[in-house]
């Protein structure tokens, strides 16, 4: 039986972003059993469904374009394959489409480059003018380096934050950032805005009193030496009606 691989793309919003990352796959296994998905299961002792999600979220954040992947054991259409889960999801879930995918892509997990994030400003608790703090952004990511100390399980080491951001903007008092992402340089947007807060003399606390974090999209990079070329992941494949 020639299996197909499914790109699904999805909402996390709301109460659900209380959620940790163990609980959001369990909450898809049963989802995929109630809309009777027709999913690939692993063989052995103890079968699984095979399910590679693309980056983990962290609790507190909503995600408006987050990604697993599935394999299937026969054909249903996109919409309704779309449809059939969106039925039987809870408030603060929502899937946005389903791809098929190339038998020769790579899953989700190992095509992740780059994330899309917004950070929103608490305005009674952060007393700077949109102007002013368009004008800091800006000043700070023309900085030629941002030097900064990142923790991992093993050890602490020395990092320029730069190269790693490939965008970053003010706009209405919402900050938008484009980070690396992955499994080489995982960049959260909680250390970029610790490190501006540095900059402009503020205190920072990871407490959600000043600003509140989404991820909005997730990239591959589809480029070569010449340069990166961001790509969605939901671009990766496409949808199928018949």
């Amino acid at each position: 039986m020639l299996k197909q691989k499914v790109r699904i793309k999805f909402e996390k919003t709301g109460m659900m972003r209380f959620i940790g990352h163990l609980d959001v796959m369990r909450y898809f296994q049963k989802a995929m059993r109630r809309a009777k998905i027709d999913i690939a299961y692993s063989e052995g002792f103890s079968p699984h469904q095979k399910m590679s999600f693309a980056a983990p979220l962290g609790i507190g954040l909503e995600g408006t374009g987050e990604y697993f992947d599935i394999e299937v054991n026969s054909f249903m259409p996109s919409s309704a394959m779309t449809a059939a889960l969106n039925e039987v999801m809870v408030d603060g879930f929502k899937v946005i489409s389903c791809k098929y995918l190339p038998e020769s892509a790579p899953n989700a997990m190992s095509s992740v480059f780059a994330a899309d994030y917004t950070v929103t400003i608490h305005n009674e608790n952060v007393d700077i003018t949109a102007e002013k703090l368009t004008a800091k952004i800006n000043e700070f990511y023309a900085q030629t380096e941002i030097i900064t100390e990142k923790e991992t399980k093993k050890r602490t080491r020395t990092l320029d934050l730069k190269p790693l951001i490939y965008s970053l903007c003010c706009e209405n008092k919402v900050i938008k950032m484009c980070l690396s992402t992955g499994s080489t340089d995982n960049i959260k947007p909680e250390l970029v805005m610790a490190k501006f807060c540095e900059f402009i003399g503020m205190e920072y606390t990871e407490e959600p009193i000043l600003f509140d974090y989404a991820r909005n999209e997730i990239y591959t990079n589809a480029g070569d030496d010449n340069g990166v070329k961001l790509v969605t992941l939901e671009n990766m494949g496409e949808d199928i009606e018949g």
